[in-house]
């Protein structure tokens, strides 16, 4: 019989989430059900979303609770099924956990149709939910139009580094990214197409902004939220458009921030400012056939590049998780659990 290792959530986070905070658990690989099927993970990611999933308090998907599994999207390969719909063998990407094996009713998964030329070990770092908010953050809530303004936090992030080559690839004018490192940066500039970036470590973020930006800003990919956010109110234009994907700055802190003091700039500039994730559009199957067909075509032609950070080991994902935290990943951060 098949060993299941699993995580378990044991102790609310105060700060960044690491080792203490989780139990590894053992017990027997569970048996799917009628109308359902087993997963054999393969891929695990990690997400900033993570941390929020943690709290006590329920954001928009219910609170891990203490003791239960943790909560994560997988990559897996169906081993046992009792879903005719969802035959053994079938890839899947899934809303799962932190674990060897997930059990799925088909609910919140969806088969993996992978395009030749695109490793399967990729996928989280193009497709689903980090791709996907990305195309549909800049084309249906940041409505970009050619010739734009767009300004990308986290850009060197896992969304954030595809958000600034697809505003590139959809006609920006001008695209400026800001990241944590002189590297980052580098790799923005060099690599990814901006036409500046910005440290916001060590440069003054409104003064750099503003002479990145003469002409005003007019679509924000948020990842961040914070003084960055703050910045960009100060710049927008008129009918500017703020898609927020994120709000890492305050995911450690486990009670609410305060805003930006010029929200009236919202108002003065007759601006929209949107939240959005990426389940919003799960629903609109012509519209994620058409970012997935984007995604593969831009790869496949050079001009959607990515970065995977890839660890090793189930038993690693609490330690590798600190790592989006503490600003030592590049791209996206993915745990393999089991060889393909």
């Amino acid at each position: 019989m098949a060993t299941n290792r699993s995580w378990h959530l044991v102790k609310r986070p105060q700060g960044t989430l690491g080792n203490e905070h989780f139990e590894l658990r053992e017990s027997p690989a569970p048996e799917p059900a009628d109308g359902q099927v087993r997963i054999r993970n393969l891929y695990l990611s990690l997400d900033p979303t993570n941390r929020i999933w943690t709290r006590e308090k329920d954001s928009y998907m219910p609170s891990v609770p203490l003791g239960g599994v943790m909560r994560g999207l997988t990559i897996g390969r169906i081993d046992k099924s009792r879903n005719p719909a969802l035959p053994e063998g079938t890839i899947v990407s899934a809303l799962g956990g932190w674990e060897d094996y997930s059990i799925s009713d088909g609910s919140l998964l969806w088969k993996i149709d992978q395009p030749k030329g695109i490793p399967l070990s990729a996928r989280f770092a193009l497709y689903e939910h980090i791709g996907t908010p990305a195309y549909f953050g800049l084309t249906r809530v940041g409505q970009l139009k050619k010739g734009d303004t767009v300004v990308v936090s986290a850009a060197a992030g896992a969304a954030g580094s595809l958000a600034l080559q697809m505003a590139r690839n959809l006609g920006a004018g001008r695209v400026v990214g800001l990241a944590g490192s002189a590297s980052k940066c580098k790799w923005l500039t060099d690599e990814l197409g901006a036409d500046v970036a910005i440290n916001y470590k060590t440069d003054d973020i409104p003064k750099a902004l503003a002479a990145a930006c003469p002409n005003g800003i007019d679509v924000y990919f948020d990842n961040t939220g914070g003084p960055i956010l703050g910045a960009v109110l100060d710049l927008i234009n008129m009918n500017a458009r703020i898609a927020i994907c994120g709000n890492i700055s305050s995911y450690d802190a486990d009670c609410d921030q305060p805003g930006p003091r010029n929200l009236f700039n919202l108002l003065f500039k007759r601006a929209r400012m949107e939240g959005f994730v990426c389940f919003d559009f799960a629903a609109d199957t012509a519209g994620w056939a058409e970012c997935d067909a984007a995604i593969t075509r831009w790869h496949l032609d050079g001009k959607l590049k990515y970065r995977l950070d890839l660890q090793q080991g189930l038993e690693n994902a609490p330690t590798a998780i600190g790592r989006l935290f503490n600003g030592t990943n590049t791209g996206k951060l993915v745990v393999q659990i089991a060889a393909e």
